[in-house]
């Protein structure tokens, strides 16, 4: 199978996979989610991505009953069956299947699970982002990843359209983080984030950046800085599980950052090392 798809064990091609209409995810998007990457058909970083959804679970109470080994296991099963020695794997747990009401279903609905994977190419160190920003209206459980993004989809959609790669969400002046992003700043030789609250999605690539800083003796500071700080900062960083540490060159038609690349080319180098290492054939 070229792309696999995986639905509370059944595993086919993942053009002919279904899912039953009464799937809470489907009317209501009752459910969590998470995603990485995988090469050499190694899942990378998975550790750090099933905790966040073991933790996203929690926050939405939903009796996901599968051990972590069992889970890995399902998530390599996946990964083992389809053609392609790289690209990205999703996993996604909704609160079960049952006739629609807004009220939790009863202990007898278990938890659907649901698995893909798709080809997914890293975007390479070199390229740059141009940035658009949009005020953040969205919920305040931002560190749940759930899957109710419409207000992400749009305003991704908002970027695309103006030939852009990104768009910064702000609440005022506080930046928050992109539509499916986390972004960074380097400052003073400081490696920047906005706190890890409920505004924001605790990133794995962004506690990545963080850990390689420090490693390399770059500082590193968690606190809230505005859209004037973002505009000023020496480089800005956006990061996801698709593109580990990317230059944004430009916010709002304003250049921006290329003031630091001694300490960008340092992150980059190291997550390129740190990348190779997990996910090296074994």
């Amino acid at each position: 199978m070229k792309y696999v798809g995986y639905y509370n064990g059944e595993i086919g091609p993942l053009e002919e996979m279904k899912i039953p209409m009464l799937d809470r995810a489907v009317y209501f998007g009752d459910g969590c989610y998470d995603a990485t990457t995988f090469a050499n058909n190694n899942i990378f970083a998975a550790d750090d991505h099933l905790d966040r959804f073991y933790n996203s679970c929690k926050l939405l109470e939903i009796p996901f009953e599968m051990s972590r080994e069992e889970l890995r296991a399902e998530l390599q099963k996946c990964i083992d069956a389809n053609e392609i020695d790289h690209g990205m794997l999703y996993w996604q747990c909704s609160r079960g299947t049952t006739y629609r009401g807004h009220q939790f279903p009863p202990a007898s609905v278990k938890p659907n699970l649901m698995i893909f994977t798709v080809p997914c190419d890293l975007i390479p160190f070199d390229k740059t982002f141009r940035l658009i920003s949009m005020e953040d209206t969205r919920f305040l459980h931002c560190n749940i990843k759930t899957l109710n993004l419409i207000p992400s989809v749009i305003a991704y959609q908002r970027c695309i359209e103006q030939g852009c790669q990104e768009t910064v969400f702000h609440r005022g002046e506080r930046v928050t983080e992109c539509a499916h992003s986390n972004i960074l700043i380097i400052k003073d030789g400081v490696l920047c984030t906005p706190p890890r609250d409920n505004l924001i999605l605790p990133g794995i690539t962004l506690k990545h950046l963080l850990m390689l800083a420090e490693k390399n003796g770059i500082p590193t500071s968690e606190a809230p800085f505005t859209m004037q700080e973002l505009a000023d900062a020496d480089e800005i960083i956006v990061s996801s599980s698709g593109g580990l540490c990317i230059q944004a060159v430009e916010l709002d038609g304003k250049p921006i950052g290329g003031k630091d690349p001694k300490t960008l080319k340092t992150l980059q180098d190291a997550y390129a090392e740190f990348y190779a290492e997990d996910t090296k054939v074994r």
